[in-house]
């Protein structure tokens, strides 16, 4: 790797020829200021609050697309510097709605953070007060257009995506973030997957908030609530309360949910293994008896709403198996209930996800096993629960550490790493070798990347008397990609994974914001995805099939694998849907 020699601040450093400014920077431990900037996102030197100073240069350069060269001096914090970078955040702020206490943002939010950090305390520059502007048609989230700042991170995160349903509209004083003709986000084909949201730097994008339907079941006394967390949620969830990213909070997440008053706190790494028994079942019996192939994942409700959108002519390659959360809500609704003699309709089932699109997935119509009730009542992501324990004024970082309700609260590891990209695929095989083809010494995947995809990887698996050519992408846009590859007949599978969000749910809309700083140069994806795999690594069982509840459930009240009643609980079917609502 070449590298450069490049004086910032008078200091002589050396950093990768290509890279920017603000990425020298970075690399000499000096942060640069920006609003509109993530690395490999949005480039696009927009929000001018990056300027610095380059010897011999006429003006200040945008640092975060100006590339450094041989002998560069730069100087990041003159007092031209200072005064551009004030003057342009004045102008920011004096067009934006600053009711910062009663933000959901307030606290953590980027602009007020650049706000503190420059020294900006009031604002010169008076416009007419911005107004609320919101639009909440989607069930996922809201948008404030009064709290936008024109980053366009949002734009580039849903072109990120493949989706693009977002963009500018209108010029001049006139631009806002919309969707195409005004219309509302419901009405286009965005898939809830809300990228854009951990990409916005301010409170213009948030999640629709559904804490206040948890409460008010919690202090219902008529109803017993259950809850169930997501694999990537204890990898993420500490993020919240300043805990090292990557740092495993299983026990105290338990605890503080146990201390909120919900009648049962399970794991919906439990459903995860049921998902891998019906899914191995499924994925062997198309093998054997020449079903559809290739078998694609159902687990990322985002990926299906994209699959229904973009892709109907593959909807019959997909799993016809409910996702882990769904799962989850259905053996609540039907094997709890009846073990505890309760009415389904009595029981309220929340799930705490790394996902938005969740809360689209438990309203669909046909994610019902007992008659009458939805599987899942209420999903909420894990910022939420962040939100609702701090309400609470527990010390998260002070709780014990406690364990799951046993009943569904057991896991194995390859439940646990259904959070990470991949993790569906080895979980699967690890089942499929072991027990369904009687081969317990299978050795792990050897993945290679899929040349000019992102996010993509294959390998060939070995099984007896059968070769398995199998897939792992993450992204909608990259899964778009490889199914294009397949429909052209240029790659040929048995068995793709797919989840919707980059690196998997670790990497979920719903997850903990980081601010740009992090996000353009800490590798969220891996440390987070880390802590999942160590919890796998150290857990005696490590295969979904020898989970005793697993056993149990089958054995006293589901029955054979893939069978008729497992079927109807655990199994659904998904339909083609317009990309535009007319």
């Amino acid at each position: 790797m070449e590298l450069l020699n490049i004086k910032i601040n008078g200091v002589e450093i050396q950093a990768p020829a290509g890279s920017t400014i603000i990425e020298a920077a970075h690399y000499a431990g000096i942060d640069i200021p920006s609003l509109c900037y993530l690395k490999g996102l949005n480039e696009i030197g927009a929000c001018r609050l990056c300027v610095c100073e380059v010897k011999g240069s006429r003006a200040l350069v945008a640092a975060c697309v100006y590339p450094i060269n041989e002998g560069m001096e730069v100087f990041t914090n003159t007092p031209k510097v200072v005064k551009s970078r004030k003057m342009t955040l004045e102008l920011i702020l004096s067009n934006h709605r600053m009711e910062c206490l009663t933000c959901s943002r307030s606290g953590d939010c980027e602009l007020q953070q650049l706000a503190k950090d420059l020294g900006v305390d009031i604002v010169r520059f008076q416009t007419e007060k911005p107004v609320p502007q919101i639009e909440d048609s989607a069930l996922h989230l809201v948008r404030d257009n009064s709290k936008c700042v024109l980053c366009r991170r949002c734009v580039a995160a849903c072109a990120h995506q493949g989706i693009g349903v977002i963009g500018a509209n209108n010029r001049g004083f006139k631009t806002t973030i919309g969707c195409a003709f005004e219309r509302d986000l419901n009405e286009t084909a965005c898939v809830s997957c809300g990228q854009c949201i951990v990409a916005c730097p301010t409170g213009a994008l948030r999640e629709k908030d559904n804490t206040a339907e948890v409460w008010a079941a919690l202090r219902d006394p008529q109803k017993h609530v259950v809850v169930g967390t997501a694999p990537a949620v204890r990898a993420t969830l500490g993020e919240c309360f300043d805990m090292p990213i990557g740092t495993n909070v299983e026990g105290k997440m338990v605890a503080a949910l146990r201390r909120m008053g919900f009648d049962k706190v399970f794991d919906v790494d439990t459903g995860a293994d049921f998902t891998i028994i019906e899914e191995g079942t499924e994925l062997l019996e198309r093998i054997k008896n020449g079903g559809k192939l290739p078998m694609i994942t159902s687990c990322s409700p985002g990926w299906i709403r994209y699959a229904e959108q973009y892709y109907p002519d593959f909807l019959d390659n997909l799993s016809s198996c409910k996702s882990p959360q769904q799962m989850f809500g259905a053996l609540v609704k039907t094997y709890y209930a009846d073990k505890m003699g309760l009415d389904p309709a009595d029981i309220v089932v929340v799930t705490v996800m790394p996902c938005t699109a969740k809360k689209y997935e438990v309203k669909r119509p046909d994610m019902q096993a007992a008659k009458g009730c939805n599987d899942v009542d209420i999903s909420i992501t894990t910022r939420e629960l962040a939100n609702m324990i701090k309400s609470m004024g527990l010390r998260f970082t002070a709780l014990p550490d406690e364990d799951f309700d046993p009943m569904l609260g057991i896991s194995t590891g390859a439940a646990t790493i259904f959070g990470a990209s991949g993790g569906v695929m080895e979980a699967a095989l690890r089942t499929v070798s072991s027990v369904l083809v009687g081969s317990d010494d299978a050795a792990p995947l050897e993945y290679h990347e899929i040349r000019g995809m992102q996010n993509a990887k294959e390998a060939v698996y070995e099984l007896p008397g059968k070769t398995v050519r199998v897939a792992v992408v993450s992204g909608t846009k990259n899964a778009g990609e490889l199914l294009e590859a397949v429909r052209r007949g240029e790659k040929e599978y048995d068995f793709i994974e797919v989840m919707c969000c980059p690196g998997g749910c670790i990497n979920g809309g719903g997850q903990p914001y980081q601010p740009t700083a992090v996000r353009s140069f800490t590798d969220l994806k891996a440390l987070r995805a880390k802590a999942l795999y160590d919890e796998d690594a150290g857990k005696t069982l490590r295969r979904s099939h020898l989970n005793p509840i697993v056993q149990e459930v089958y054995s006293s009240y589901l029955g054979a694998w893939g069978g008729e009643k497992a079927h109807h609980i655990l199994h659904t079917k998904y339909h083609a849907q317009p990309k535009y609502r007319l």
